[in-house]
């Protein structure tokens, strides 16, 4: 993928986290992304698991923050989000993804209504259209995040999917 096609498929990701579409993001836009999966599940925000997908939503902002808000508005715009997200996709996916996994970990703890530590490709369809994941594309995104087809999610292989959601030269991925 040329560089320019890169850039612009990354601009495409900036929407997935802008969740209230003023132009930037911020912590609120984490913060409201939690609650969306909070109520879906019907889980209280004072709860373990309410307050573990919050903590893990402020430690996905901060590192958010640390690597794209260059001026320190506390405010990511879609010039940051593009020029630092490309820099340090280029440098190390996995790390990028890293910053991710506490949310993610909640998020699978809030999801995962068995207890059994995975969610099935249902409760991954439920959180892909809660966090604004287009309503056709909610099906493929759990089809592909349980490749194995055993219908278990894993941490691991939603954090391998966040790693090449942002590096696969799938301009449409």
């Amino acid at each position: 993928m040329d560089p320019a096609e890169y850039e612009a498929k990354i601009a495409r990701r900036f929407a997935t986290f802008d969740q209230d579409g003023n132009g930037y993001i911020s912590r609120e836009d984490f913060n409201a992304a939690a609650a969306a999966v909070l109520t879906e599940f019907g889980v209280v925000a004072r709860s373990m698991k309410g307050q573990a997908l919050y903590e893990g939503a402020e430690a996905f902002w901060q590192g958010m923050a640390a690597i794209a808000d260059t001026d320190g508005d506390q405010h990511v715009s879609r010039e940051e989000f593009v020029n630092e997200a490309v820099k340090r996709l280029r440098d190390n996916a996995q790390r990028f993804a890293e910053i991710a996994r506490p949310f993610l970990r909640a998020v699978i703890r809030v999801a995962d209504t068995d207890g059994d530590g995975v969610i099935t490709p249902e409760e991954t369809v439920r959180v892909a259209r809660v966090l604004g994941v287009k309503p056709e594309a909610c099906g493929r995104v759990a089809a592909t995040l349980d490749g194995d087809g055993d219908g278990r999610i894993t941490e691991e292989e939603i954090i391998a999917a966040f790693a090449l959601y942002f590096t696969t030269a799938d301009p449409d991925a």
